[in-house]
């Protein structure tokens, strides 16, 4: 399919960029934002903006559409329903964020996505300038189908574009040829690019993203937010922790290979294993600790709300990561923040993560075996106040006064 929308979009000559001010307005795009129906759905986009509202006064409107699915059908289909309850409009944490509705097709959205997406968002935009809502630069995030939106939209709008690139859509949909050569028409149009590691900026790199246009601003940790609890021991009491309990945090899907830990349990007599997350392969990770005989020390929460996760990570030992992919996984972070070292494959951003023996171990090999002899070297040398000390020096000030300088820099062209 040719990239017929990079040709022919008319730019929009009522809409020159407005002179630059001394903190520029954002247009925050993306797919991955948190909504009144799915509060969990994408909430790194909206820590990292809530931050960088909070730390440098900057205005921010925000356009994370979903896709449309008919209100007739929803109680029939529980998962996709959800998108049917997202309201148009709501605001979160005093941001205005605008819901448009994009079709997703079945098996086809691969490919449609990205201009379902741009022309959902296309008129949304139309209809804020209309109503003398302006912004100066579009803040994207997560390269396919939204940079490549996001690139799109920029163009017709006259407006700069940086993308923040988040995992996947660098490691993994840059194997399927029409996403691939999309996010490559992408990172040459945009205007500057963010990464959340290092590891994917050399992915980036990889992909023909010149090296000046990449800057490296990883996620910050809610320090305030997520920090020891002040009495652990009546904590655990109240959750009904016995024993050595480790915690994994994530969606119960393959990529999270929770069925590493769960099989590392045979390893790890008396220990306790509880993943926070929701996802299709829960019946699966059921029978697999049925499998091996390890049921009784397995508890599937469900999904647990964002603000309730410190009080897991605080009653825990030791939590894992098992993950085959990910940019830079906030989980680490936040079980450090709590006190709770970490075990982690080598996913990108884990070894800058997990930089001292406070923090935890990467190991080098994902297997059951491997994860289990980790957390036995681990738990033998805890050190909950180390563990914390660490990850202070993780917060989000100097993350978000770097985006201001990527978006002035940007502006400044």
């Amino acid at each position: 399919m040719p990239d017929m929308p990079l040709l022919t979009l008319p730019r929009n000559s009522a809409s020159a960029v407005p002179p630059q001010q001394s903190l520029p307005r954002l247009l925050v795009f993306s797919t991955l934002y948190p909504n009144a129906a799915t509060p969990n759905h994408g909430v790194f986009v909206e820590n990292r903006l809530r931050h960088l509202v909070a730390d440098e006064g900057v205005e921010a409107q925000v356009l994370a559409p979903v896709p449309w699915f008919p209100e007739a059908l929803a109680p029939f289909f529980p998962r996709w329903g959800r998108t049917a309850a997202v309201p148009r409009d709501e605001v979160r944490h005093g941001l205005p964020v605008r819901h448009p509705r994009y079709p997703a097709l079945p098996r086809l959205g691969m490919v449609t996505n990205p201009w379902a997406l741009y022309r959902a968002a296309r008129k949304e935009v139309t209809r804020m300038i209309q109503a003398g809502i302006g912004f100066d630069v579009i803040d994207a995030h997560y390269l396919y189908p939204d940079g490549v939106a996001a690139t799109w939209l920029a163009r017709e709008f006259g407006r700069p574009v940086v993308i923040t690139a988040r995992g996947s859509d660098v490691s993994q949909l840059p194997d399927h040829a029409m996403p691939r050569r999309l996010i490559q028409r992408a990172i040459q149009d945009c205007d500057a690019l963010i990464a959340v590691s290092a590891d994917l900026k050399r992915g980036l790199l990889a992909l023909g993203a010149p090296d000046e246009k990449v800057t490296v601003l990883r996620n910050g940790v809610e320090l305030e937010r997520f920090e020891p609890p002040a009495d652990r021991d009546a904590l655990r009491r109240e959750l009904g922790v016995e024993g050595t309990l480790i915690l994994a945090v994530g969606l119960l899907i393959e990529r999270k290979r929770h069925h590493l830990t769960i099989e590392a349990l045979k390893d790890l007599p008396g220990v306790q294993l509880w993943i926070a997350g929701e996802g299709p392969e829960r019946a699966a990770l059921e029978a697999l600790a049925a499998r091996f005989d390890v049921s009784n020390r397995v508890r599937l929460l469900g999904p647990v709300p964002h603000g309730e996760l410190p009080r897991y990570y605080g009653a825990a030992d030791a939590m894992v990561l098992a993950s085959s992919r990910e940019g830079w996984a906030n989980v680490l972070l936040e079980s450090m923040a709590c006190g709770t070292p970490v075990v982690s494959t080598p996913a990108w951003g884990a070894r800058e993560a997990v930089s001292a023996e406070a923090a935890g171990e990467v190991i080098d090999e994902a297997t059951p075996s491997a994860i289990a002899a980790a957390l036995r070297r681990v738990l033998a040398r805890p050190d909950r106040a180390g563990t914390r000390a660490h990850a202070e020096g993780f917060g989000w000030r100097e993350v978000s006064a770097g985006q201001v300088q990527v978006f002035r820099r940007v502006l400044s062209r």
